[in-house]
């Protein structure tokens, strides 16, 4: 007996089951054997934990909605490995929470800006982004140059940090107890310009 489409195809719920499914059954097929897959499961080599001042920079960069317009994505694409560097690899992200990749780039991919540019430099680009790139259309950041850190919750997201990846760097877990013990005090009085800075500089540390 031949399946009749039409019964599908003029009853919207039938319709909405089977394309579920169908989307389901191919998203599965997709991602699944990502999973067990090492190099989207695992570190590359090179890779280290953000320190308690990178984290936190790491946060302020998502506050400030970094995100809108710089990705930290690089392509395999030769247009994009000659002027950004080495095409991003997954397991550069395993450890951000959520990762920064994106898709929306009206400023260049800050992958691999760590170290490309001076901390003077980004504090300057961060107050007035014109006063070194005239074309910028980026707004500016003067207020991080005011702002201090507390440091109140650093040590709890590294804690989370670990609990979410126990022993995964060089055998333990992304920080010690010294680490731990002095987040707040690594923090405390810091800018927040200094925090963003060092979350900037750390970005492609791995691969180069």
């Amino acid at each position: 007996m031949k399946f009749n489409h039409e019964i599908v195809e003029k009853n919207i719920g039938l319709l909405g089951i089977f394309t579920v499914l169908a989307i389901s059954v191919g998203g599965l097929v997709q991602i699944t054997p990502l999973l067990f897959q090492k190099d989207t499961t695992e570190p590359v080599d090179g890779l280290r934990p953000y320190t308690a001042l990178e984290l936190e920079g790491r946060d302020i960069y998502i506050r400030e909605g970094c995100y809108n317009c710089h990705s930290q994505m690089i392509r395999p694409l030769r247009a994009e490995t000659e002027r950004y560097g080495h095409y991003s690899v997954a397991g550069e992200s395993v450890w951000d929470h959520p990762f920064q990749w994106g898709s929306k780039r009206t400023g260049p991919d800050l992958a691999r800006v760590g170290g490309r540019y001076s901390d003077k430099w980004h504090e300057v680009h961060l107050i007035d982004p014109r006063a070194v790139v005239p074309q910028s259309n980026m707004p500016g950041f003067p207020w991080l140059a005011e702002n201090t850190l507390d440091g109140k919750y650093t040590q709890k997201k590294m804690t989370v940090l670990n609990n979410m990846h126990p022993g995964e760097y060089k055998g333990n877990n992304l920080y010690t107890q010294e680490e731990l013990e002095g987040a707040q005090k690594a923090v405390e009085g810091k800018t927040e310009m200094q925090a963003l800075i060092a979350y900037l500089q750390s970005l492609g540390h791995a691969l180069k």
